[in-house]
């Protein structure tokens, strides 16, 4: 039965740990690393929901992009909201890896899914922060060819809706066709800069402020926020299927209670 510390060390193999941003706490936070694991929950974020669907669904280890412990804690009670979702992990003898900023990184991590769930081709780097054991280049966002060339903003950020079943997209119009795409899941609108050096006329990420749009907008770049969720939870299943590969005899999950945390209207 593979336990918990051998599926740390798979995601150190696919995402490198060690590549993480240095505000970052992405690693082994919670649980016994020799504890079997017969089941695992992948969700992009641990809630007190999705800590209680593994308790219900019986899974020993929840592997998410978010670590669930980011700040210094200082307490574990349930007058926090962190407390009380590491008491029902410790509680239940669920374990919990969490990958972030070094998946965002990977191949074939955040980014990299964000790419093909946009259909782009011709996918490369948008910034390139080094090479990791195996020489493959590593760092956050991805640059592409669009899947039918000439679109309005206004078009491709309906195509962006509907590709990632984001609850709404805000834009603005830089003024050109998109033909050349970078994305950045999550909040990377401070790579607006990195977009524009690689001759992008599109850049989708989110958590976007208002003198970023106008800063877009006077480049002409055409900037597009189709949201955090949206933009990252297409790891999920890619990473499911990883885990399931790897390692057979165990049953892998991708949380169904996990969504996007606010609607639209």
């Amino acid at each position: 039965m593979a336990n918990v510390k051998e599926i740390y060390q798979f995601m150190d193999q696919i995402a490198p740990f060690h590549t993480q941003e240095g505000f970052d706490n992405a690693g082994f936070l919670v649980g016994r690393s020799g504890r079997g694991v017969k089941k695992i929950l992948v969700a992009l974020d641990i809630t007190l929901e999705v800590a209680d669907e593994a308790d219900r669904q019986g899974a020993d280890l929840i592997v998410a992009h978010h670590p669930i412990i980011f700040q210094p804690v200082k307490s574990v009670t349930d007058e926090t909201v962190t407390g009380q979702v590491l008491l029902e992990l410790l509680e239940c003898g669920v374990a919990a890896i969490c990958a972030h900023t070094n998946l965002d990184a990977a191949h074939g991590g955040v980014n990299g899914c964000l790419a093909k769930a946009l259909e782009l081709t011709e996918i490369g780097q948008l910034h390139q922060a080094g090479v990791d054991e195996k020489g493959r280049p590593y760092g956050i966002g991805r640059v592409g060819r669009v899947h039918r060339s000439g679109l309005s903003a206004a078009e491709y950020a309906a195509f962006v809706k509907e590709k990632l079943n984001s609850s709404s997209v805000r834009f603005v119009d830089g003024g050109k066709p998109v033909q050349k795409v970078a994305v950045g899941g999550g909040a990377c609108g401070s790579m607006m800069e990195d977009a524009m050096r690689q001759n992008c006329d599109t850049f989708v990420t989110a958590d976007l402020k208002y003198n970023q749009f106008l800063d877009a907008k006077a480049l002409g770049l055409n900037l597009l926020d189709a949201g955090h969720f949206p933009t990252e939870h297409v790891v999920c299943v890619p990473l499911a299927r990883r885990l399931a590969k790897a390692f057979p005899e165990v049953e892998v999950l991708v949380s169904q209670l996990h969504r996007e945390v606010y609607q639209s209207v």
